[in-house]
């Protein structure tokens, strides 16, 4: 087996391409036992071969030639992240007969059919499991455990920077100012955290993951993003005192409306009860909960982010690719043959809980409830906590209910005189 090698070429050499590099070299005979043939690294493409680099990156292999680089590989692994150049060198892997193997969810979340396509074409593997969550093999587990059975929800957190900062607010009452800067002290957020906070990141992981699980091609152009950074810590507080607590999901499901069975993609802020698997979710881990006919709701855990562990599921697919290429199998391809509908925010429903600072005084209630029936807005509870000054704060929980009924809602309830404002309208995830 020792004899026959395959040629590894890896694009970008930071965090994740340095480990990947690591391990090709500290696990050398497993990766060969396991492959079928000795994985060979021929070379290192990066910006600029005088940045200093670890000690176990062979400063001869590195490059700034990629283009001519991935053209002599067999396996191309892809660690720039972003879409350019990222895209072009990955087209030219596939046209060059490498299969390849990414960890870029940007570019697979706007490029995706493209790039399977392209793949199909020329009878080489395409593999991201390091795309989602890190190390969590949720990418294998849809893709491939659920080929069998039908997936009706996908629900997690996969985003561990938000995490973090959400966790932070949490156990220490911090506002969300401070917890984020703790996440960027630590390394866990970056000095421009808006691709993590405003749900971007989650957003293109979701996107990967309902593509796989309805067989349908879902973009990240067709996932409704909101972020945390508007979440406070009185929020926070206020979902503990309701034994709820606040995770930023990235949601992905099956739903049936007048026209038929669609899905619906989206991310934002909800309310978790304590009891729910996704409300033990702390620190920068990662979760995602999926709900199937079959085997019923299981759930991936584990380490989101870091370069030890996304370069263990890059050197996954690597083997599962090389296997591939000493067999002559393939592996998964696209598949897309349901073509549901995605919904728009307008075509779905979802409960609700409002917040809202009032007068103490009779009357408000019965004020606020014939607001929220003029608009069809059920209430399925409602509860009181005093607050300062002679006002209290009511907690409004609807029924499912459109988004364009709740917001018609928020804001006639506001216009009521004896409301002082709303204090907060936060989505509830109970199921």
């Amino acid at each position: 087996m020792g004899e026959r090698a395959l040629r590894v070429a890896v694009l970008g050499c930071g965090t994740v391409g340095t480990e990947v590099v690591r391990l090709l070299q500290e696990q050398a005979a497993d990766l060969t036992a396991r492959t079928g043939a000795r994985l060979e690294l021929v070379g290192i493409a990066v910006r600029d071969t005088s940045t200093p680099r670890d000690p176990v990156v062979d400063t001869g292999l590195l490059t700034t030639d990629a283009t001519g680089l991935v053209r002599r590989a067999d396996l191309v692994v892809e660690l720039i992240g972003g879409i350019e150049p990222a895209r072009g060198l990955v087209l030219e892997a596939i046209d060059a007969g490498a299969s390849v193997v990414t960890a870029n969810k940007a570019l697979l979340a706007a490029h995706g059919p493209e790039l399977y396509e392209a793949a199909e074409s020329r009878g080489v593997d395409l593999y991201f499991e390091a795309a989602v969550a890190g190390a969590v093999p949720v990418v294998r587990g849809v893709r491939e455990s659920f080929a069998g059975d039908r997936v009706t929800r996908v629900l997690g957190v996969v985003n561990g920077t938000t995490n973090f900062i959400l966790d932070e607010m949490t156990a220490r009452g911090v506002g969300f100012g401070e917890a984020l800067a703790d996440a960027q002290a630590l390394g866990y957020a970056e000095a421009d955290p808006s691709a993590d906070i405003d749900g971007h990141d989650a957003a293109a992981k979701i996107a990967i993951l309902a593509s796989l699980a309805f067989h349908t091609r879902v973009s990240i152009d067709d996932v409704p993003v909101e972020g945390i950074r508007y979440v406070t810590a009185d929020d926070v507080a206020a979902a503990g005192r309701s034994r709820h607590v606040i995770k930023l999901l990235a949601v992905a499901e099956r739903r049936v409306n007048g026209e038929g069975e669609g899905i619906s993609v989206r991310v934002h802020p909800a309310l978790l009860p304590l009891d729910h698997p996704l409300a033990a979710v702390h620190g920068a881990f990662n979760a995602v909960v999926v709900d199937t006919e079959a085997a019923g709701r299981l759930m991936f855990y584990g380490q989101g982010a870091g370069g030890a562990p996304t370069a263990s599921a890059v050197l996954g697919d690597v083997v599962a690719a090389g296997r591939n290429r000493v067999s002559g199998g393939r592996g998964p391809a696209e598949s897309r043959y349901a073509e549901l509908p995605v919904l728009g925010s307008d075509q779905v429903t979802t409960q609700f809980q409002l917040r809202l600072e009032v007068a103490d005084e009779p009357g408000v209630l019965a004020a606020i409830a014939g607001t929220f029936g003029e608009y069809d807005v059920s209430i399925q509870t409602v509860t009181q906590e005093q607050a300062a000054d002679g006002a209290a704060v009511l907690i409004v929980v609807t029924h499912r209910a459109s988004e364009a009924a709740l917001a018609a809602t928020a804001d006639a309830v506001a216009r009521i005189p004896s409301v002082k404002r709303v204090l907060a309208v936060t989505r509830v995830e109970d199921v």
